[in-house]
């Protein structure tokens, strides 16, 4: 393997890197030979993990966020994420709008509207009549708690993990790195290598995924701007071009690429949700952005450890309850991400305090996450009715965003933005954003999965980098094409049961932490010397 890799000027782990892409490539086959038996067969196993482990994602997220907090309160909150002399090699601004466009910005233009409208018109918890007021505090309640401090906490641990001991250590670029006071040698062994192999696959079967639903949201918008049919051509085509940004991205790097696509798009899209805010019902609006406040942190606790323990859980695919459909597929799918999320915020946030990284990733994009639902949730549902009363009002006009979502999710948006004046031009602007987000998940995966790979935080070879990049968008044109979305629905449910022992992974770096932070020298004020590795 160390030959082909020289002869093709590669600068990489040979093993890691052929078997991933060996892997990709035969499981991508599978998917296309026999999309339906490989579908049936992990929906089943997807049932069984939400069945009978669901209780088990659920409160495995809730122990994270506590150990998070305890670790920026502690003692420890002092050490810096690298060497004791560093300090952070981006503004704070800077961090933020990476963060933003590499982790979650993606998942709330896609779910912004949707999400809230879904539960609105289908409310979670029972007793509760639908397109209700209850309903509507109820649909913010759990959109907001799920993108808020539980999905940054999935990402923070794992980056915390990434950042400690690959930037303070100067560890190889790999998530085998974060057990090294658990494997010793043995994360440059067989182990350490498997471990780097499922996380690449995960990261390519995830953003792969994530990239279908993007190519869907961009043709259902250029369907309604230009009439298009919302058919594979086109979103093929949507997918190449995505792929060319991203790979032009690529090639300019981290500090060139990543940084000014992030800049721009996270400027984009505080540019929409302003444009809804002072066109829209500002006052209505503004008071809903505080009382989301109050309804996140009023029911936290108690949405925080539901696992719908009441639901009938008669064998079946879709009879795990509600909770364990949405909650529990999400962290499943979400945790598939957090190697590359969380590797790539560790290479952003060199020079940070451990205080200063939990906070900053937990607190500010969370914060974000509620302003925008409480902007877009709000307004979504107001526009479709909110009560009796208001729909009566309403007339015909009630339900059109209820009614547009439950045709069509990714239509969601852009049937919402048909309510505001100069429709046709919000439209277009909310397809490049789209596509931006889209593009730097890619382009933000791609660098990642090559840190993977060679085991530095320096760019590899180009052409090694636009290889990732290309087979990210490859593998989901190939799904769309050849298998339709029964090859992405068979993708998602391999991702939900890919998701237990990435789950099971990243529980793991708690103890390797945890060892770490108890061989450092540290007092209240100040950090002694670290330890050496030997010393673990």
């Amino acid at each position: 393997m160390k030959r082909v890799a020289d002869r093709l000027g590669l600068k990489t782990d040979p093993v890691i890197f052929f078997t991933s892409a060996i892997c990709t490539v035969v499981f991508v086959l599978a998917l296309v030979i026999a999309p339906g038996p490989i579908g049936d067969a992990f929906a089943a196993g997807r049932a069984w993990i939400v069945s009978h482990l669901g209780w088990f994602f659920i409160l495995g997220v809730n122990v994270w966020l506590g150990f998070l907090i305890w670790a920026a309160m502690s003692r420890h909150g002092h050490i810096r994420l690298g060497r004791r002399d560093s300090r952070p090699d981006y503004s704070n601004l800077s961090w933020f709008t990476m963060l933003f466009a590499g982790g979650i910005g993606t998942v709330l233009m896609f779910w912004g509207v949707a999400e809230p409208i879904s539960h609105f018109a289908t409310p979670p918890l029972p007793g509760v009549e639908p397109f209700s007021e209850q309903a509507a505090r109820d649909a913010i309640s759990v959109a907001t708690y799920h993108l808020a401090l539980h999905t940054w906490t999935i990402f923070a641990l794992p980056g915390l993990a990434f950042a400690y001991f690959i930037n303070r250590y100067d560890l190889p670029v790999r998530v085998s790195s974060v057990f090294y006071p658990l494997l010793k040698e043995g994360i440059h062994g067989p182990w350490g290598k498997a471990i780097d192999i499922a996380a690449i696959l995960g990261t390519l079967f995830g953003v792969a995924v994530s990239l279908g639903l993007g190519s869907s949201q961009i043709a259902a918008g250029l369907s309604a701007l230009f009439g298009w049919e919302a058919g594979v051509p086109l979103k093929v085509g949507i997918l190449a071009a995505l792929t060319g940004v991203a790979v032009a991205s690529i090639v300019a790097g981290l500090d060139k690429g990543v940084k000014l696509l992030s800049n721009i798009n996270i400027g984009m899209a505080v540019g929409l949700m302003v444009f809804v805010l002072v066109t829209g019902s500002t006052l209505f609006l503004l008071r809903g952005v505080v009382e989301t406040v109050g309804l996140y942190l009023g029911n936290l606790p108690r949405l925080a450890f539901w696992n719908d323990m009441l639901a009938d859980t008669n064998p079946g695919n879709e009879d795990w309850g509600w909770q364990g459909g949405w909650t529990v597929f999400y962290w499943a799918w979400t945790v598939t991400w957090s190697p590359f999320i969380g590797l790539f915020v560790a290479r952003i946030s060199r020079g940070r305090t451990i205080r200063e990284f939990v906070f900053g990733v937990l607190l500010a994009p969370s914060l974000f996450t509620l302003v925008w639902f409480a902007i877009f949730g709000w307004q979504a549902m107001e526009i479709d009715g909110i009560g009796a009363a208001a729909r009566a009002a309403l007339g015909d006009q009630a339900g059109a965003i209820s009614a547009a979502v439950a045709e069509s999710v990714p239509l969601a948006m852009f049937a919402f933005f048909e309510a505001f004046p100069l429709a046709a031009l919000v439209q277009g602007v909310a397809v490049v954003v789209v596509a931006i987000f889209f593009a730097t998940s890619s382009d933000s995966a791609s660098l990642v999965v090559d840190m993977l790979c060679t085991g530095s935080a320096k760019p590899g070879p180009v052409r090694q980098r636009v290889f990732w990049g290309v087979s990210e968008g490859l593998v989901a044109m190939m799904l769309i094409v050849l298998a339709g979305d029964l090859g992405l629905t068979a993708l998602q449910q391999v991702i939900t049961v890919v998701g237990l022992p990435i789950f099971c992974l990243v529980f793991a770096m708690i103890p390797s932490l945890v060892r770490g932070f108890r061989n450092e020298e540290i007092d209240h004020v100040s950090i002694g010397k670290r330890p050496t590795l030997e010393e673990f």
